[in-house]
């Protein structure tokens, strides 16, 4: 039975992973790491164990790996684009130095590494329609750059040293459990936000903007799923292109208002998302991780806002009976 430490495990997709691999491993055999003011709460915390697990505490990483003898460490701790693109340098002591730190207690102590990377990674320069696996890598964000040098670093973990370092790229994610945080695809859930509390949404980014999208079970799939494929089959261990769905404002907008009709929305567009936004990929080609080990998607644009609807309906309406 697998060890694993979530670190990261209060974030957008921690909090959702680490429940979900409780679910596949047993409450005692995760525990949520996390960090001074973003404490665990609710089922996240009565669930199974959990530890301070600051990236930037190498010795204080190293001492959670002995203690609980952890063999797995997916390691979320990330600055979102926009936030990373105010406070550079803290974007980049969470996002690299404190990877280094990981890596080298991995190295230490034989651990797998999971550190997502995601379409960040790319840039102007880059073909965006159906992106390649292999392709060039020029981003103009620090956000993008740590993610680059993410990638770099984890495949010379593992040519170097043997770490056993896997990665995918991940698209923007849509989930109704976690609210937006920083992030340029965070419009796309948002968006349902204001639908179910049937407001007026104003957009950040302009009509006709595709970029690559992905519901919360679909992304969870793929990181468990990775983290579990057979290593004979993996010709890249790092930087696997997942796609499941492409819009852009209208189609999300189209896709609700079927099911609200009275939903309404404008335009107010915010520069330097919009920036941000235009540099990514309308669409990844994931051929290499369905050939490598498996992948596929659930769900497509009209399954995910059937769902979303109604869970984040339920949800709110669930916050609003306990006020």
């Amino acid at each position: 039975m697998k060890n694993i430490l979530v670190i990261g495990s209060t974030g957008q997709i921690g909090s959702e992973l680490t429940m979900a691999l409780r679910h596949n491993y047993g409450n005692d055999h995760v525990v949520a790491g996390y960090i001074k003011g973003a404490e665990p709460h609710g089922p996240l915390a009565d669930s199974g164990p959990m530890a301070l697990a600051d990236v930037t505490d190498g010795e204080g990483i190293a001492a959670i790996v002995k203690q609980y003898h952890i063999d797995t460490i997916y390691n979320l701790a990330a600055l979102l684009s926009v936030v990373a693109e105010n406070k550079p340098r803290l974007a980049w002591q969470i996002g690299i130095d404190g990877l280094w730190n990981i890596l080298e207690v991995a190295r230490q102590e034989h651990c797998a590494v999971f550190t997502p990377s995601s379409i960040g990674s790319f840039g102007l320069e880059t073909p965006h329609d159906m992106t390649p696996q292999d392709t060039i890598q020029r981003p103009r964000t620090i956000y993008g750059v740590s993610k680059v040098t993410t990638e770099l670093l984890s495949n010379w973990y593992h040519f170097k040293y043997g770490v056993d370092t896997r990665s995918v790229r991940f698209p923007g994610i849509i989930s109704y459990v976690t609210p937006p945080g920083g992030g340029t695809t965070d419009y796309a859930v948002d968006i349902y936000y204001y639908a179910v509390r049937g407001e007026k949404f104003t957009c950040p980014i302009k009509a006709g903007t595709r970029m690559d999208m992905m519901y919360m079970p679909d992304a969870l799939r793929a990181a468990i799923q990775l983290m579990e494929a057979d290593p004979s089959r993996l010709i890249h261990h790092n930087g696997f292109n997942v796609a499941a769905m492409s819009f852009d404002p209208d189609m999300i907008f189209h896709a609700i208002k079927k099911l609200r009709p009275q939903f309404e929305m404008d335009y107010d567009i915010d520069p330097l998302k919009q920036s941000i936004a235009d540099s990514w990929p309308d669409m990844m080609d994931d051929s290499c991780a369905r050939r490598e080990w498996g992948w596929e998607h659930h769900y497509n644009l009209t399954q995910m806002t059937v769902d979303m609807l109604d869970k984040l309906s339920k949800r709110l309406l669930g916050e609003k009976n306990e006020e």
